[in-house]
């Protein structure tokens, strides 16, 4: 048991690190670093090898609408969106890109761009409206016809299977905090590795862990809205079981599956070369980078507390770190930014106390990102150097931009400043291949303008422009100039 005093203290040093997520950015005050020199980036010189794969990435909830067709239950999501104040501007993912019927069009821009692997996610509550019981015939149909019509196009099918949608039933029962979650999420990878593992044949189980328990547990900007830094622990772990257990239930369905995790990553910057934040510096990146790869890859946490791991909080058990270690046989990196971090002192019981904050040397994106190609290859070699160079997909990489189509030209929309984003993480991404990191894919975030959950409508991540008054598609100029990329694997095109 943890007393009111310990729970207090956990749950202010928790609270200072909760808004490092590139989804609560926003929040955040801005912090100049002592060097303001912009790293240059070799663009001419990247080049990539004959093998590696070029894809977009997509969502359930962020693209297919169709919330409750087909037998699909109510998610966490439907749930959050259709409660008054969640989202901005009051948006849904009712429709949101209606890929639920646009599929095989949006597949086509896909082979049109020359994409040879597609990142979507399933919607746990497709296959089982409640999270538990029968199958939903209809959801697995569904899947079955997208992962054909890729195939079809040469396309690559890399699954998802939690992209944060946890049907809502699941979630009355307690949600990801509910240990018992772990064996209904395990039982449900198994169904789909089951219904698809004969055509799909890299899976990722899980997309940004961290994101989904904190913000969803513990500050409630994200779906289910729960603000309690003891349910983020208690969630966390749960989530780590589960990754775990799920792997085992998918190895078992499908035992040639290529089977991974897709994390959120930013390196961390000591604020100065003081030993106190070089120490606050690495609990970050155990906290935000390796939180659920080490306990997969090692069995254990990380050292991301400045005292022992809270056990009696976070629910852990005797043999818990048996179910939550497994060979994954691929890590899935998912890179937006960097973060500059300080010691917080040590007042009360000892948690993680650091504090963050969001440079801004380089340039700013429209949602107020920094853009630092530098840091993919920062995480990309570390991990590679600290897990004994593991093959590694880069699972998400984009930004936002407002750009639309010309008023006297709809079929253009011009994006000089996503291209020269791509240009510069690509070119650091070959760089960190040419350096000896195992990289076999990336993804850019994302094909489709889309539903960006707590922001709604407002941000724009596409390669494609989507018109959401009549869903009409538009390729942006990135979009060509990425097409190209794919085909020459030059960034020189």
């Amino acid at each position: 048991m943890i007393n009111r005093r310990q729970f207090l203290n956990y749950t202010a040093a928790l609270t200072a690190m909760s808004a490092f997520s590139r989804y609560s950015l926003a929040a955040n005050s801005y912090f100049m670093p002592e060097n303001t020199n912009v790293p240059e980036v070799d663009i001419a010189g990247a080049r990539f090898p004959a093998h590696f794969l070029f894809g977009t990435a997509t969502a359930s909830y962020q693209v297919e609408g169709a919330w409750n067709v087909d037998g699909k239950g109510e998610s966490i999501w439907d749930r959050f969106a259709h409660t008054q104040g969640k989202i901005k501007g009051n948006d849904t993912g009712d429709e949101a890109c209606d890929s639920y019927h646009r599929y095989r069009e949006d597949i086509a821009l896909m082979k049109q761009l020359n994409m040879k692997s597609c990142r979507f996610s399933i919607a746990w509550t497709r296959i089982q409206p409640n999270g538990t019981g029968a199958v939903n015939q209809k959801g697995i149909d569904f899947y079955s016809r997208y992962v054909d019509a890729l195939l079809e196009a040469g396309i690559r099918p890399m699954c998802t299977v939690f992209h944060w949608d946890l049907p809502q039933a699941l979630e009355d029962q307690g949600g990801w905090p509910n240990r018992d979650l772990y064996k209904y999420f395990a039982d449900y990878s198994g169904i789909v590795a089951k219904s698809l593992g004969d055509r799909v044949h890299t899976w990722a189980i899980f997309n940004e862990p961290w994101v989904f328990t904190m913000l969803g547990y513990g500050t409630g900007i994200h779906a289910p809205g729960k603000k309690n830094i003891l349910l983020f622990l208690k969630a966390a772990h749960t989530v780590n079981l589960a990754q775990g257990e799920a792997f085992r239930a998918m190895k078992a369905a499908s035992p040639m599956a290529k089977i991974g995790s897709a994390y959120s990553m930013s390196p961390a910057e000591p604020a100065t070369q003081s030993a106190a934040d070089k120490a606050a510096a690495e609990r970050f990146h155990a906290i935000n980078n390796i939180f659920f790869l080490e306990t997969a890859l090692h069995g254990r946490y990380p050292d991301a507390f400045e005292g022992k791991v809270p056990d009696g909080i976070m629910g852990i058990r005797p043999g818990d770190d048996k179910i939550m270690q497994v060979p994954l046989d691929w890590v899935g990196i998912n890179y937006y930014n960097r973060h500059i971090v300080s010691d917080a002192g040590t007042d009360g019981e000892p948690v993680v106390h650091f504090n963050e904050w969001m440079p801004a040397v380089g340039p700013i994106t429209y949602n107020g990102w920094e853009v630092w190609p530098r840091g993919i290859y920062d995480i990309v070699t570390r991990i590679s150097n600290e897990y004994n160079r593991p093959i590694i997909e880069i699972t998400e990489n984009g930004c936002s931009y407002s750009d639309g189509p010309l008023p006297d030209d709809l079929t253009k929309v011009p994006d000089e400043r996503r291209i020269e984003f791509y240009k510069g993480h690509l070119a650091e991404l070959a760089r960190a291949i040419k350096d000896g990191a195992d990289v076999r894919g990336y993804h850019a975030w994302s094909l489709l303008d889309n539903f960006e959950w707590a922001e709604g409508y407002s941000q724009r991540f596409g390669l494609v422009y989507v018109d959401f008054r009549d869903q009409r598609r538009t390729i942006k100029e990135s979009g060509h100039w990425y097409g190209r990329v794919a085909t020459s694997r030059s960034l020189v095109v």
